[in-house]
């Protein structure tokens, strides 16, 4: 050991080496400082998997600028095509960006012509930053402004300039950008098809007369905001969408017969997903208008109670919570006016939708019939509801089917809460294995006993009256709405055999019943586990390029890798390991979550984690679906099983057996 006066020398000597000093003081350039931080100006990077990663933030900052020259009635058409390395290309028909500072506009941060709030009024983007970051974190960047018989191009590679070249062009005026996302930055990333079209629908539905073509697909809109609501719905409306426009405003609503609300908000054309000050007004003052209209002591969360809107707003000089505009901060509609974002939005909801409701008294007799069947169901579950909260909040104390970790969604201030996520199982083998090879950090467990109740067709009621499912949504916190979702990632975790797919349906049905806005918002994922260990001695393999891959693993006197193991989770991989790793190898079948060891199954939940999301679209049809799989067994679903039902029989070779 050493002494306390070794350690005091050690600790000067290291505070001696490091120095600070005027060489320590460094200037980053514009560029420079957008690939250092990239999350000040993009948040998050990741792998295209997510609506909000970073690559997805590139094509809309491009975008956000060609819709703001639409906005400006400069081009009606946007082509957008995305190649299979994933490189991208935007090009409008507006005026194209002046060409004497086309350098500044693409790479000079704080540079740009939205400063002139003349000739942009209500753009997206107005602090010049957007197009800079993506040329910053690009690994190729090309822009082109096509203007009055000239095109002036500029090449970059990661922000720095390689070419700049004019020519004559008789090609119709407006921009063209190509970027390629930096792969040293962006890790394994991919545009995923499904995410890109739903953004550009959002832009369509927004800018009525606006076509996009997209790797040659047309998209637009001709009923706005009314289209965004009917191509979203799962469920029918309980009346025609409302659909009222105004100078700057734009709302749509309807009821249906699911649970819960669900809201779609934007701002200048931007998806303002955490939704903002313009969101919070519209909930307060639809409310109140239908509340005053009926002329009952309507409680707003009955009234709300299966409210499916949108609502869209232009601002001038917007102010967002964050560089990446997903939540609106501005409390008033323009910086030079007292006119605050609420009363703009409370005196035109007042007056367009209580005269509406005046017009179509049709339409308002079905919506407070809806209302007051909220109050009754409410009213029915009060003392249930009582219960179960003072259940839920001794179990808080004390939840043994939870186990909970330490960073969660709900913790605004922490970079890992999107890690978050809660792992629901069923049976003590299967919740033991998960809890022990866990990251107690990011990762909970919820243990279920048994299979879940059947909910389809129940009322609310059941989530307060059986335990189990109260319990669950006060793990998740959900009662009140997403707001305070605890985890980012709900995983269904079952064996992969015909009670651990009952269990799946049984949970699912649960979420899509009573909160559908959990698997709409992407929060809902089914954890894939391998079925079968395929593994074998290195002394025994005869693929000698299996053995030089895996030969850097092996260590000396450690006896586990004496084996090379493949985990597989389909037929095909076990066949293909079979080859790999023969003559003979040893083979296991995992016939549930509790037969994988811990150590084994940290490999299972940990950064190579396999999960398939739950989505939710139009097109499902949740409810004919749910009906027949979750339904009473009718004899359309009897009948379906007899004529699929399949039949093995052992056929003799009779070539073989002579």
């Amino acid at each position: 050991m050493q002494s306390d006066k070794e350690n005091i020398k050690d600790n000067i000597s290291m505070v001696e080496q490091v120095k600070y000093t005027d060489d320590n003081i460094r200037h980053l350039s514009d560029m420079e400082h957008v690939r250092t931080r990239p999350g000040m100006y993009i948040g998050r990077l990741g792998d295209g998997s997510l609506p909000e990663d970073g690559i997805y933030v590139l094509l809309k900052e491009v975008v956000d600028n060609s819709i703001d020259e639409f906005k400006m009635n400069a081009g009606r058409r946007i082509e957008i095509d995305i190649t299979e390395n994933a490189s991208v290309s935007v090009r409008d028909y507006g005026r194209g960006i002046p060409q004497g500072k086309l350098i500044e506009a693409v790479s000079v941060l704080n540079t740009g012509g939205k400063y002139d709030s003349k000739a942009f009024k209500k753009s997206v983007g107005l602090n010049g930053v957007g197009i800079k970051a993506v040329n910053a974190l690009s690994k190729r960047f090309e822009v082109r402004s096509y203007r009055d018989g000239k095109v002036r191009t500029a090449i970059f590679e990661r922000g720095i300039l390689q070419s700049d070249k004019t020519t004559k062009t008789t090609d119709e005026n407006g921009t063209f950008i190509f970027f390629e996302p930096d792969n040293q930055l962006f890790l394994n990333y991919r545009f995923h098809d499904d995410i890109i079209e739903t953004m550009l629908r959002n832009y369509t539905y927004l800018n009525t007369g606006l076509t996009i073509m997209y790797n040659g697909r047309r998209i637009m809109s001709r009923n706005g905001l009314a289209d965004l609501l009917t191509d979203t719905m799962t469920t029918d409306g309980l009346y025609p969408i409302i659909h009222i426009i105004g100078e700057d405003i734009e709302i749509a609503f309807t009821h249906t017969n699911q649970y819960g609300e669900e809201y779609h908000s934007f701002v200048n054309g931007q998806h303002t997903t955490q939704g903002g000050t313009h969101q919070t007004a519209f909930k307060e003052h639809i409310a109140k208008t239908i509340k005053e209209f009926s002329g009952k002591n309507f409680e707003y969360g009955d009234i709300r109670n299966g409210l499916v809107a949108a609502i869209a707003i232009n601002v001038e000089e917007p102010m967002f919570e964050s560089q990446t505009k997903i939540k609106l901060g501005s409390t008033t509609m323009s910086p030079n006016d007292g006119v605050s974002i609420n009363k703009y939005i409370g005196d035109f909801v007042k007056t367009e939708v209580d005269n509406y409701l005046h017009k179509h008294a049709d339409i308002a007799e079905t919506m407070l019939a809806k209302i007051q069947e909220s109050e009754r169901e409410r009213k029915s579950m009060a003392g249930v509801t009582k219960l179960a909260r003072e259940r839920a909040k001794k179990a808080n104390l004390h939840n043994r089917k939870l186990r909970d970790c330490r960073i969660h969604y709900s913790d605004a201030k922490n970079n890992d809460k999107e890690k978050s996520c809660i792992f629901i199982t069923e049976g003590d083998s299967a919740s033991g294995s998960i809890t022990k090879s866990r990251d107690v950090n990011t990762q909970a467990v919820f243990s279920l006993r048994g299979k879940p109740l059947n909910s389809f067709g129940l009322t609310k009621k059941v989530v307060y009256e059986n335990e189990e499912f109260n319990l669950l949504q006060a793990a998740l916190d959900i009662e009140e709405g997403l707001d305070s979702l605890r985890y980012n990632k709900v995983i269904v975790a079952t064996d992969a055999d015909v009670d651990g797919m009952h269990i799946r349906l049984l949970i699912i049905t649960f979420f899509l019943q009573f909160f559908p806005e959990l698997i709409k918002k992407g929060h809902v994922y089914v954890l894939q586990t391998p079925l079968f260990r395929v593994r074998n001695k290195k002394t025994k393999i005869k693929n000698k390029a299996v053995l030089e891959e895996n030969g850097d693993k092996q260590k000396k006197g450690d006896k586990k890798n004496d084996f090379i193991t493949r985990y597989c989770y389909t037929e095909e991989e076990r066949i293909k390991a079979i080859e790999e790793l023969g003559p003979s190898p040893e083979i296991t079948r995992f016939k549930g979550l509790g037969e994988i060891s811990p150590d084994e199954f940290a490999h299972f939940i940990g950064p190579e984690m396999r999960l398939e999301q739950v989505t939710l679209h139009k097109t499902d049809q949740v409810q004919k679906l749910l009906e027949y799989y979750m339904g009473k067994n009718t004899m359309e679903r009897q009948n379906f099983i007899i004529d699929n039902l399949l039949v093995e029989e052992d056929v003799v070779d009779e070539d073989k057996a002579e």
